[in-house]
């Protein structure tokens, strides 16, 4: 299913790395296949992601940065941005937000894809991250309407940032979607994206178990499907 019947510029902006693979890392590859500009801002460095299968804090920051890179060069973008937000403190204040609107305007996107900022709870084993919500909300409060009205944050006027509208908003891991897509053909670059973050994912056949275990159905030819669901917000023209 194609949405646009012209080229589209699309910003991923969320919290760490390695979100943009695992929320959403299947909708991105087939977007860049279909011909759309993918680019990623992410909020933080991932500096805090140690885990029982990583413990060594040493270098972590530079770890995480060439892991995203190498990741999200599986799946065709080449444009990635880190903001100086320190991992596991993001809040949604006025900062965050300028810096935001920052983004917005001088990379002019069509499409602007975050996390559901109102999802506390992905199901009943997982709480989610503050970070993902605060990006999504962060995000959703600098698209509209700080980005598109030029009397919100007027220094960036003085920068050269001229007021920019994106057309549509998309919110991955959302509380109610109203959209899912089958990305069963993308998939399995999603998952080599995902294996580029090494620190993160633990022992590549138990990973792999992990998420083969998510697929949501089994065809007739005995095919798992796959998919990604987003809240997806289309604003009106006027």
């Amino acid at each position: 299913m194609r949405f646009w019947n012209s080229t589209k510029k699309i910003l991923v902006l969320l919290a760490h790395p390695d979100d943009p693979e695992f929320f959403c890392g299947a909708t991105i590859a087939k977007w860049v296949c279909e011909g759309h500009e993918v680019s990623y801002t992410l909020f933080t460095k991932g500096e805090k992601g140690v885990n029982e299968n990583f413990t060594d804090s040493k270098n972590i920051i530079s770890k995480r940065k060439n892991e995203q890179m190498a990741a999200a060069e599986i799946l065709g973008v080449r444009s990635i941005d880190f903001l100086n937000f320190e991992d596991g403190m993001l809040i949604p204040n006025l900062k965050a937000r300028l810096d935001t609107v920052r983004v917005i305007r001088e990379k002019k996107p069509n499409i602007v894809v975050s996390c559901d900022p109102t999802n506390y709870y992905i199901n009943d084993r997982y709480i989610n991250h503050p970070d993902h919500r605060a990006a999504g909300q962060i995000v959703v409060d600098s698209v509209f309407p700080a980005s598109q009205n030029e009397l919100y944050f007027p220094e960036l006027i003085n920068e050269g940032l001229e007021p920019h509208q994106v057309e549509e908003v998309w919110l991955s891991l959302p509380k109610e979607p109203n959209m899912t897509l089958d990305i069963t053909d993308t998939w399995d670059m999603k998952l080599k994206a995902l294996e580029k973050h090494a620190s993160q994912i633990g022992e590549i056949e138990k990973f792999r178990e992990r998420m083969a275990s998510r697929a949501s159905y089994t065809d007739a030819d005995d095919i798992q499907h796959y998919e990604e669901k987003f809240n997806r917000i289309v604003f009106s023209k006027r």
